[in-house]
Order: structure tokens, then C-alpha cells, then sequence
């Protein structure tokens, strides 16, 4: 049995009766809960509540979605000018999901909820068509593989099942570890794809303290019960800084284990972050001051911000730095009088004329661009 197989298996099951073991105990906001059936809620298994991340018009990736819980609670939060799209492998969670829906859009008043079939280490590729491609063209010789390689590319490229850059906010509960190793990178490769420039990532998980040895990996209830497939904790955030990602933090993070397998210990976390904007860096004489407390801090484009002193920054960069991720620790200035600017290799650790900022508009923290970067 392969891990994929493994764990369809037993979701399968859990779809069918709950399974009390696939999950940890989590806080979940009661007043989202009560619009959902309870079947949904029984039958859900997670480590985590990435919805609470969602904001009110977004658009909402939840990977490995299950019964469709986090689906049903993000879409409340999102509202009527957002969207929740639910990925899940699994037909029979699928099954359920897509059970209440029609109930769902009622008391929601709107149908902003969609499930579909895929891989979440393969978002391009809709596994509902592809399952219609196989029933009309199906594998029976070396010939008909390299075919049906040759669709698949074609499928991507050319009706991807997730858009590039279409996603404001990736979630995830207790999913990612189900994936094998060697689909990791790939999969946090294209939770970076389908995110919008700017967009957010929430994933809670399961983390190690310690490598997961090839033993307890070979163990598919172990596997299959987000165990074995952990990654150790530091190499989690580690991955997500690989794909690009920055802000990239442990919001959460639970003080006692959720099990300890051969003395190794296996929490549930949560992790945030951030897709970088990517335009050109333009000076137009921004400033940023870092609070403190450090004497220096360092982010994760190789800036270095110096407490208490007015540090020189691109446009670009003050943006990032008064959002939500980072609002909290920088006060930024933007100049007195708006200019056109000049391209600018963003240097590392300028200090700011104070000339250049004098009569500034200060922000502490933005969400409308009213008055900030």
C-alpha cells in the first residue's frame, strides 16, 4: 500500500464514521460552527483554525478541504464578496462536502462555495477531467502513458485548476504532512503559484522536533494519522522561505505535544505567510523605524533595519512593512510631498536624511492606503 493509497483509505473511512484519532483539540470560533450541520463538524479532523486568518472579501484556497468545515466557516468570515474553493482528493469527503451545499448557500445567501478534485501538490492538473479522459482513453500499454503524460501537461497549461496568482488566501488544516516527501517542495511550490502577489498563507500542521526516522515513515498508520509524514520544525518554515514566501512565522504553537512517538515529540502549529510584491524598487524618499526591542533586525530580502533610526526604503518595501504581518514592529514614513522617484537598487541599512522625511505622513500600521506607504 502506498502512502496515497493509505490515506484515502482511511479519510474514506472517516467520511463514513468519525474517526476520533485524526485529530487534535482546537478552539473553534462556536458562533461559526453553529451554521454548519453536524455531520460536517463530526466528521472533520484538523490540528488547527486557519480560517480565522480570512478577511472579508477574499478569495480562499483550502487544501486537502475534507467535509468542507473550514470551507463553510471561511465563507462567512469572506462574505458576499468572497469566494471559498475547497481541494480535496478524496470522493467520499468530497461527497459530503458537496452534501450540504445547496443548505450552506441558503443560510449563507449565496452559493460561495465550490469543491473540486485535485492534488494538492498538483493544483494545475482537475482530477474530475482527467478521470473522464481515463474512462474514455484507458491504460493499457507503455503508449498509452506517455499519452496520457502528454494531456496532462496540456491540461495544466492550458485549463489549470487553480489560476496562477487568482488566490488571496491558502489554508490548510492538518493536510500538508498526508503528502510524501518527495511531493513537498512541489506542493509549497504551488501553494506559491496560485497566490496573488501580496496574498497570505495560514497553514495549520503538524511539526516534529526531531527528523522522523525511515521506520516510523514506513508506518501507514502513522502516516496516514499525520504522524510520520511531519516536517521536523524548523525545515517547515525553512520550505516556505525556499518557494519564495516571507513573513513566513509561527503564529501559533502548541506548548504541550499532541503525541511523542520513540521520545520524539509531534505538535500542532500554526504558520503564516506572505507572497512578496515584485515590482520594480522605486525610491521616493520612505523611511521606515523599526520599535524594537532588538538593537537590529533583518528581513527576509536581506534589509537591515536599526532600531529608532529612519531607514531608507523603496516604496515597495514600506508597503510590506506596515502590513499586517509586520505593522505591529515598524512606524513608516512617506515623504511630505508625493514625487515620481527613481529606480533604486535597495540598499541595505541607509540611513535616512531626516531632511527627506521632515513634515512626513507617519503610519503605524495600514489597511486602506490612506496615509501610508
Amino acid at each position: 500500500m502506498t502512502v496515497e493509497t493509505g490515506v484515502l483509505e482511511r479519510y474514506s473511512q472517516g467520511a463514513e464514521s468519525k474517526q476520533a484519532d485524526l485529530c487534535c483539540p482546537v478552539d473553534y470560533d462556536k458562533s461559526l460552527l453553529a451554521l454548519l450541520p453536524p455531520e460536517i463538524v463530526e466528521k472533520d479532523y484538523g490540528c488547527g483554525d486557519p480560517s480565522r486568518y480570512v478577511k472579508p472579501g477574499d478569495t480562499v484556497l483550502d487544501l486537502g478541504s475534507g467535509s468542507g468545515k473550514i470551507c463553510y466557516m471561511a465563507a462567512q468570515l469572506a462574505g458576499e464578496n468572497g469566494k471559498v474553493i475547497g481541494v480535496d482528493m478524496n470522493d467520499d469527503m468530497l461527497a459530503l462536502a458537496r452534501k450540504y451545499q445547496q443548505e450552506m448557500a441558503q443560510k449563507l445567501g449565496s452559493n460561495r462555495v465550490e469543491f473540486l478534485k485535485g492534488q494538492i501538490q498538483d493544483l494545475a492538473l482537475d482530477v474530475t477531467v482527467m478521470d473522464n479522459y481515463l474512462a474514455q482513453h484507458p491504460v493499457q500499454k507503455s503508449g498509452d502513458v506517455m499519452r496520457l503524460r502528454a494531456w496532462q501537461d496540456q491540461q495544466r497549461k492550458e485549463s489549470p485548476l487553480i489560476k496562477d496568482n487568482s488566490v488571496d488566501l491558502v489554508v490548510s488544516n492538518c493536510v500538508l504532512n498526508l503528502v510524501r516527501d518527495s511531493d513537498k517542495e512541489q506542493m509549497i511550490s504551488e501553494i506559491f503559484r496560485v497566490v496573488k502577489s501580496g496574498g497570505r498563507v495560514a497553514i495549520s500542521d503538524i511539526v516534529s522536533d526531531e527528523p522522523v526516522p525511515s521506520h516510523l515513515k514506513q508506518d501507514q498508520h502513522l502516516w496516514s494519522g499525520c504522524i510520520s509524514g511531519a516536517m521536523q520544525e524548523y525545515a517547515f518554515l525553512q520550505a516556505f522561505i525556499n518557494a519564495g514566501f516571507i513573513a513566513v512565522s509561527y503564529d501559533k504553537w502548541e506548548s504541550q505535544p499532541w503525541q511523542v512517538v520513540e521520545g520524539i515529540e509531534f505538535r500542532a502549529v500554526t504558520i503564516t505567510a506572505v507572497k512578496p510584491h515584485r515590482e520594480p524598487c522605486i525610491d521616493k524618499d520612505y523611511a521606515v523605524i523599526y520599535r524594537g526591542p532588538f538593537s537590529k533586525v533583518y528581513d527576509d530580502d536581506g534589509h537591515v533595519y536599526y532600531r529608532g533610526q529612519r531607514m531608507a526604503v523603496c516604496e515597495r518595501t514600506c508597503r510590506t512593512l506596515t502590513g499586517d504581518e509586520y505593522g505591529s514592529h515598524f512606524i513608516s514614513i512617506a515623504p511630505a510631498v508625493d514625487q515620481p522617484g527613481k529606480p533604486w537598487d535597495c540598499a541595505t541599512g541607509t540611513v535616512r536624511k531626516v531632511a527627506d522625511t521632515k513634515g512626513g505622513r507617519h503610519a503605524n500600521h495600514c489597511e486602506t492606503g490612506e496615509g501610508c506607504c
